[in-house]
């Protein structure tokens, strides 16, 4: 139906508006079904499904910070404000200053597929240079099969 009305021509020669939609609606059609089908045609099944982790990760990771991006930010400027002005109170003592600007402006602006994935620490209150950085510890983790052989635990693992 959408191309028989689009071979049609009025009296001027060209093409009705409707006759343009329904191409328009078709190319669009075609270009996003080529575009879905790409990614499974290019890799293997296991390597598809790692590609579509690590883009759900990387959109989670845009769109949080979306969020945590202008969060910090308003916090770096208030201890910008803050440690300037700890800086004129203190009649130029730099080291309230600098703490007061160290904690405040250091740390992460944006959140990384990393982050989510806790191989890397969010660090919203920065840190000094010369301060280690702790160890990053795993959100969950699975009960061994050496605790579940214990008769202290019942058959939950507590």
């Amino acid at each position: 139906m959408c191309l028989k009305s689009g071979m049609r021509a009025d009296a001027s020669g060209s093409r009705s508006r409707a006759s343009k939609r329904c191409i328009r609606g078709l190319l669009v059609g075609l270009v996003s079904i080529a575009l879905l089908g790409a990614p499974s045609v290019g890799f293997a099944e296991s390597e598809a499904s790692e590609v579509g982790r690590e883009g759900g990760l990387g959109a989670a990771a845009a769109l949080s910070s979306l969020i945590y991006g202008p969060v910090k930010l308003l916090y770096a400027t208030g201890g910008l404000i803050v440690g300037s002005f700890a800086w004129a109170f203190t009649a130029g003592d730099t080291e309230v200053a600098s703490e007061v600007f160290t904690r405040s402006l250091r740390g992460n602006y944006v959140i990384t597929p990393a982050i989510l994935t806790g191989e890397e620490r969010l660090e919203f209150i920065g840190r000094d240079v010369d301060e280690p950085v702790p160890p990053t510890e795993a959100v969950a983790q699975a009960p061994t099969s050496e605790g579940l052989g214990d008769p202290s635990y019942d058959e939950s693992g507590w």
